[in-house]
């Protein structure tokens, strides 16, 4: 147990998986914790073994980020707690499936979940940290974020928004006293595959990472102030020229007049 008291994190997603590890870790971090998910009695067992190991207050807020009503409920919270100092924005769904054999319908809700509910969340949050001078906001995004082409495209497409807004909330909110990370995992040994109907132990082991090491490298990259957290990423280098090309790209996309090579003189 900790002494060193960092205010209240409100994690969304956190009755299993990613979202429960980050609770436990960020517990013994001393942060008091509120939980969010659908799963009530996963919640309360969550909390109290957090709570009994941590010694931190843990609330456990029932809610389906699907449902509007559910949805208001947490923004609420976000408005009203003054103790909230860090969100984590990690609920979310995914599917392997392909653009013609997926439901329309299903990957309708998918973009409830993975957009708009973390942008209302966001939303909710961030006037009450400017006014404090402090928070953070970590979004749990994934590889396919800047590699759509590995899996669904909707999916891929979603977590491309959850990156994009956490590098434009960074540019935004950097000088006022809110920290933004946006946390990439690569393929995880969590149920969303078995969700999706592919069990996680039909994957090659070597490119599968556990819960554990994805979030304890994610935080070691928090406490560094990281943006972007590749923790499958071997080679720091290649994502750091990526970036440096994206932003030297960024500098020649828009012009007067069309490029040389269409040859339009007009």
């Amino acid at each position: 147990m900790t002494n060193n008291h960092q205010g209240t994190a409100l994690i969304t997603g956190a009755s299993s998986g990613i979202g429960a590890v980050y609770a436990n870790r960020l517990a013994h971090r001393g942060y008091n914790l509120i939980l969010v998910a659908r799963n009530r009695e996963r919640l309360n067992e969550l909390a109290k073994r957090i709570t009994d190991e941590s010694g931190r207050t843990v609330e456990v807020l029932v809610a389906d980020l699907n449902d509007p009503a559910s949805l208001a409920n947490v923004e609420r919270k976000l408005r009203e707690d003054a103790s909230i100092t860090l969100l984590l924005n990690n609920a979310g769904v995914g599917t392997h499936t392909a653009l013609l054999d997926s439901d329309v319908d299903q990957m309708t809700r998918m973009i409830a979940l993975n957009v708009t509910a973390p942008t209302r969340l966001t939303y909710a949050a961030v006037p009450g940290f400017i006014a404090r001078g402090q928070g953070a906001i970590i979004n749990i995004s994934s590889i396919v974020s800047i590699s759509p082409e590995i899996l669904n495209g909707v999916y891929g497409a979603s977590k491309a928004f959850v990156t994009a807004f956490s590098h434009s909330l960074h540019s935004e909110l950097a000088d006022k006293g809110v920290r933004v990370q946006a946390v990439l995992p690569g393929a995880t040994a969590t149920d969303f595959w078995a969700i999706g109907g592919l069990p996680v132990e039909h994957l090659d082991p070597a490119i599968v990472m556990s819960v554990s090491n994805l979030v304890d490298a994610a935080l070691c990259d928090f406490d560094g102030g990281e943006l972007i957290s590749i923790p499958s990423l071997h080679a720091l280098e290649a994502w750091q020229a990526y970036e440096a090309a994206r932003h030297n790209l960024s500098t020649q996309l828009s012009s007067n007049t069309p490029g040389s090579r269409y040859n339009i003189n007009r």
